[in-house]
């Protein structure tokens, strides 16, 4: 009888606790990503941040207009972050033709920014989130000021996420800009059919 009790009970929680995992992999309707509270499907976070070259970044002033791959990395001028800085510029025009501009974010002041864009030529803006502040508005809190993980997101005209590339689910460098690509033209599809 005690036997028949515990595996009750053990049963009971079995199919809560599945229950509640199915439960949080999918708000909104979308695909829960495997880091943050926001997911494929939702609305981006309004933001507004400091970049270089340009004076402010307000995310919402590109809706309707362009999509936007907004890639979140470490630091300015370290070797992975360069490869990846690099791999965005050479691509960028793609993006670009496919109706795309591409922001890059870390904690870096808008000095290092600076720096690290000049020596690379990179055309486009690179923000300085410096409190984290919008980090964790897309629920991607570092904890720390130490180096952060790599994510970046693909979020289209009416400023929904459509593509998430987590950096701890991928070691390739290059993920972020094909897969970050490879959304971009398909969402570029979509509205030739749809105009």
């Amino acid at each position: 009888m005690r036997i028949t009790a515990i595996a009750t009970v053990v049963l009971l929680l079995i199919v809560l606790l599945g229950c509640n995992k199915s439960e949080g992999s999918a708000g909104s309707g979308g695909q829960a990503s495997q880091v943050g509270s926001v997911k494929i499907g939702d609305q981006a976070p309004d933001f507004s941040l400091p970049g270089y070259p340009h004076q402010e970044f307000i995310l919402e002033t590109y809706r309707g207009q362009q999509a936007v791959v907004l890639y979140f990395y470490p630091k300015d001028d370290t070797p992975d972050c360069t490869v990846q800085a690099c791999a965005f510029r050479d691509t960028a025009e793609e993006f670009l033709r496919n109706g795309a501009v591409i922001v890059g974010v870390s904690r870096d002041d808008l000095s290092a920014h600076a720096l690290f864009a000049d020596e690379l030529e990179l055309p486009f803006a690179l923000l300085s989130d410096a409190d984290g502040q919008v980090r964790r508005a897309f629920g991607n809190p570092d904890g720390s000021t130490d180096l952060v993980s790599r994510i970046t997101y693909v979020i289209d005209k009416q400023g929904v996420v459509r593509e998430i590339i987590d950096g701890r689910q991928t070691s390739d460098l290059n993920d972020h800009v094909i897969r970050s690509l490879g959304k971009v033209r398909e969402l570029a599809g979509e509205q030739s059919t749809a105009g």
